[in-house]
């Protein structure tokens, strides 16, 4: 991994070179510090230049409808069933608040961290958003240049639209990147994919445990859109040696029966506790088990040797009416203590956002929509805005609250139950 990957929270804005979609001069380097995007936007404005979409970022969801067919504007936006899920995730981030302390100096902060041997500019990753060429023709490979320039890690998914060695390519070769797996229930497809991923220079595994198959998603349903059945979010095991061994027909040739193989090779079967040294076996890597809502199975996860997990409801895509991410967050971390690092996803939005979740013990954030909203307003401009604004965000409230570091942060730092 190279040094380059953990520059701090005072200069890590530097590695955001590239076009900048608000007008800022594309042939020099933003100034230090995340929160300088600030002042990039407010002196653009002196010449007229606004940023290229807003910066709430709590209001994108409605502007990319806009910008989206409605089949890939309803996958990207939807949750399963009545919607219940999603709106327990927001509504669970508004009943903790921060509570600011002052006069304490926090002018310069250090949001910089190191999560399971990846060194990051700040408690932030990209989170695995699959089908991103319904999103933008680019898809993955603009989120991946985009996380490149800002520094930050991007979790890819097994649902993406281009292969593991063309997002790797547009990721760069010294950028931290880690690898999200939908294991499929055929041990050789499987194994190859894995060996793919590690040459590729995906460091960490993360298996999503919590979609062994489709939830009752209305949004889909009322659109008969799937993209998987039509191919699209099949690069990876499409273009896979293992997995088209067993086609009598390339994908390129014959496409509904590569369809019709790969579909329930990862769908439909649900994996078991005494499965997972099959994984450990064919990943030297960090393992980190995505999906996990209560403490025992957090507990089971340490006590299979894994190295994490994610506090996740899949965003509200799964499970209608289950606990919010937020609130299942403090049991799972006191459950596991350190034996396994705690990540946390689902409702994400805002820096405060992500505050609240390392105040109640999550090492680093996975953030999906958001950033999956700036691709369908701009492509890698679109993602890079949302991830500037969202750092910059976190940077100034970090130090509004009174805090330096993310280590700061602890439950006494908020106001629960409100």
């Amino acid at each position: 991994m190279s040094e380059a990957s953990g520059v701090s929270g005072t200069d890590a804005a530097e590695t955001g070179e590239g076009g900048e979609a608000n007008g800022a001069n594309a042939e020099a380097p933003p100034a230090p510090g995340f929160a300088n995007y600030q002042n990039d936007i407010y002196l653009n404005g002196l010449d007229g230049s606004l940023p290229p979409f807003t910066t709430d970022l709590t209001l994108l969801g409605s502007s990319a409808r806009e910008h989206l067919d409605p089949g890939a504007f309803g996958y990207l936006a939807g949750a399963a069933g009545s919607g219940a899920t999603h709106r327990a995730n927001r509504e669970a981030f508004e009943r903790h608040r921060l509570v600011p302390r002052m006069l304490r100096g926090p002018a310069a902060r250090d949001l910089s961290t190191t999560v399971l041997g990846t060194r990051m500019p700040a408690p932030v990753l990209l989170a695995p958003v699959g089908v991103q060429s319904i999103i933008h023709p680019d898809g993955e490979l603009a989120t991946a240049r985009a996380a490149a320039s800002v520094g930050v890690p991007m979790v890819l998914s097994t649902a993406s639209s281009h292969t593991i060695e063309q997002v790797a390519e547009a990721h760069g070769p010294d950028n931290p990147r880690w690898f999200q797996l939908y294991w499929p229930n055929d041990d050789d497809v499987c194994v190859s994919i894995l060996d793919r991923a590690r040459k590729a220079g995906f460091t960490t595994l993360v298996v999503t445990l919590d979609t062994w198959t489709l939830a009752w998603r209305p949004q889909d349903l009322d659109q008969s859109y799937l993209p998987f059945i039509r191919g699209i979010g099949t690069a990876i095991p499409f273009s896979d040696p293992a997995f088209r061994a067993g086609l009598d027909k390339s994908p390129e040739d014959d496409l509904i029966p590569a369809v019709l193989r790969w579909v329930p090779m990862f769908t439909g079967t649900d994996h078991s506790w005494d499965q997972l040294p099959f994984l450990r076996q064919h990943w030297d890597g960090p393992i980190v088990l995505k999906g996990v809502l209560h403490p025992d199975d957090a507990r089971r996860a340490a006590d299979a040797g894994m190295d994490g997990v994610v506090v996740s409801n899949h965003g509200g895509r799964q499970v209608d009416g289950a606990i919010a991410s937020l609130d299942a967050l403090p049991q799972v971390v006191e459950a596991v203590g350190d034996r396994v690092e705690v990540l946390f996803d689902s409702g994400v939005r805002t820096g405060s956002d992500v505050l609240k979740a390392l105040a109640l013990g999550a090492r680093a954030v996975l953030v999906g929509r958001p950033y999956a909203y700036g691709l369908a307003h701009g492509g890698e401009d679109g993602v890079r805005h949302v991830l500037r604004s969202l750092l910059a965000d976190l940077d100034l409230t970090l130090g509004l609250s009174g805090h330096r570091t993310p280590a700061d942060l602890s439950p006494g730092s908020l106001q629960s139950g409100v």
